[in-house]
């Protein structure tokens, strides 16, 4: 028996969800966001919580009942709350800065690196060394962030490069004479 998957998703007041078979779309103060749920599982709504079940008793079903349900959570905080990845830049000289729909990134190479914003998601840089990522989708704040930390990955010598705000970076200790 699933342990997330049988807990209800519950709906918070400003969200608006509708419910179509297998199709759901759900509306809040962030934004739109819609998925199609897998055939494996049964979806249903009773008054402000949304149960996802299993169809049969199937290794399938009960595989997909979790992470559906984790799914459809993930689209009512998303456009409830929203999602926000910080990231941080070490190295001397290096710095970030949102110019318009373009996030240009100075990390220590003979060109800047200029990202553009994808539609969605928001980018701001309360410092020159520290960005926030956020939007209403999990999965494309995550994929932003990492294209972001993947220009310039953490050494392990100096610790130099683009890091998660919460990530540790193991440290080696370098040659010794």
């Amino acid at each position: 028996m699933s342990r997330i998957g049988k807990h209800p998703v519950t709906i918070p007041s400003g969200v608006d969800v509708q419910l179509a078979e297998q199709d759901i779309t759900v509306k809040g103060s962030k934004g739109v966001l819609s998925m199609t749920f897998v055939d494996d599982v049964l979806v249903s709504r009773e008054d402000d919580k949304i149960w996802v079940k299993p169809r049969n008793e199937g290794t399938r079903s009960r595989q997909m009942w979790g992470m559906q349900r984790t799914l459809l959570n993930n689209l009512v905080e998303g456009v409830s709350e929203g999602f926000t990845k910080k990231l941080e830049i070490v190295g001397v000289g290096y710095r970030a800065a949102v110019q318009g729909k373009n996030l240009k990134l100075n990390l220590g190479y003979s060109h800047d690196v200029d990202f553009a914003i994808p539609d969605g998601i928001e980018i701001k840089c309360p410092t020159q060394t520290s960005i926030e990522v956020s939007g209403a989708d999990k999965q494309k704040v995550g994929q932003v962030a990492a294209v972001i930390r993947s220009y310039r990955k953490p050494e392990p010598y100096k610790g130099k490069g683009v890091k998660y705000a919460d990530e540790f970076i193991f440290r080696k200790e370098g040659k010794k004479k």
